[in-house]
């Protein structure tokens, strides 16, 4: 089958699906921009959303192609269109009227059937936050807890290898299945996109994303909800705050000095915004030899202590560095649950009893608005 039949097949295909907004198929409202198809049968194309679009307009469009005959894979670059696509702002500018003013952000709805709600963020990336959010969301489960974990790291979504999972969720009654691994029901971007995807993404496609997250997956009756956040203070924090109102944050570091300081400002943007700060986390804080035993400290000390007193917070945890936690998690092996006696998985599952106590009594915080 050659490439110019199957790429009129797919614009077929996709021009099957209707638009709410537009009230006619995706391909005529100029949705659907530069199909190409490689000689191997692999569809590319860019599929253009705004904040009034459904996301499930995207995976629609996904399964259509996926339908295509001759197609034997589908890269599909969802990417924001301010004006929706179709030059709405430019005109109401050239008439004379003044722009619509910005929608005021929504409310964020309180989910008790998520139990406890708590972010897990950074300020900067490579403090090992990734790592941390998987075995402290292990370490419950291993309890005999209900675990949900969602990874939000829409830039660089990891959970899925950490977990040795791959494929793509099921929809079961208008709902996604969530994966399980490891006794954690678990949702990630990178379940649903190809690996070398890039997401260039704007805020509203971001905010879509985590509302479909947290409201079309299945996540059923929890005890704990993590949210593995993206480094820094960005879209995916503020999105996160305005959709759900969370228990608290976890803020993960390391003991150098410019983490610590990067880590301070992701604290004061939770608290900015009526989020308290459960406790910091210090990650790599320490190493123990695996011979003699000897702890050394192999970066600067008590940059976690620091923060935490900064803050007024406690120090929940400092986690070791440990020989092989970074292939264990390569393999899909939360420490916690492959070594629980070392090291690190003592220090890591202490951390899980140390969160349980202090989440105890949190009540859902109260939002304030975040600055637009």
């Amino acid at each position: 089958m050659s490439e110019l039949t199957i790429k009129t097949d797919v614009e077929r295909a996709l021009g099957g699906i209707t638009s709410p907004r537009h009230g006619r198929d995706i391909v005529a409202a100029g949705m659907v921009k530069d199909v190409t198809v490689d000689s191997a049968g692999v569809v590319t194309f860019t599929f253009v959303l705004t904040r009034e679009d459904p996301g499930s307009l995207a995976r629609q469009a996904r399964k259509a192609v996926e339908g295509v005959p001759g197609v034997t894979g589908v890269k599909m670059n969802v990417v924001d269109s301010a004006d929706g696509g179709g030059g709405a702002r430019p005109a109401a500018r050239a008439s004379g009227r003044p722009p619509a003013a910005p929608p005021a952000p929504p409310t964020p709805d309180e989910m008790p059937s998520l139990g406890k709600v708590l972010a897990i963020s950074s300020g900067k990336g490579g403090v090992g936050k990734s790592t941390v959010s998987a075995n402290l969301a292990a370490a419950l489960a291993r309890d005999g807890h209900r675990v949900g974990l969602m990874d939000a790291d829409i830039y660089g979504p990891n959970i899925p290898r950490m977990f040795g999972l791959s494929g793509k969720p099921e929809v079961q009654g208008g709902k996604i299945q969530p994966l399980e691994a490891h006794g954690v029901k678990l949702m990630s971007l990178g379940f649903i996109v190809e690996r070398d995807a890039p997401a260039i993404w704007r805020g509203p496609i971001i905010m879509k994303i985590i509302t479909q997250f947290m409201h079309d997956v299945a996540w059923g009756e929890l005890d704990y909800f993590l949210v593995d956040l993206p480094p820094g203070t960005g879209d995916a924090q503020l999105s996160l705050t305005q959709i759900v109102r969370l228990h608290g944050a976890l803020i993960v570091t390391t003991p150098q000095e410019m983490a610590v300081g990067d880590s301070l400002r992701g604290a004061k943007m939770f608290e900015r915004v009526g989020v308290g700060v459960v406790g910091i986390v210090e990650n790599m804080s320490y190493f123990v030899c695996p011979d003699c035993h000897a702890r050394s400290e192999i970066f600067l000390a008590g940059g976690g202590s620091r923060l935490a007193a900064e803050l007024g917070v406690p120090l929940l945890g400092q986690i070791p560095l440990q020989a092989g936690m970074a292939e264990l998690a390569d393999r899909g092996e939360p420490i916690v649950v492959s070594q629980p006696e070392s090291p690190a998985g003592v220090a890591l599952r202490e951390l899980a009893r140390t969160v349980i106590t202090r989440t105890a009594g949190l009540a859902p915080a109260i939002p304030i608005t975040a600055p637009r």
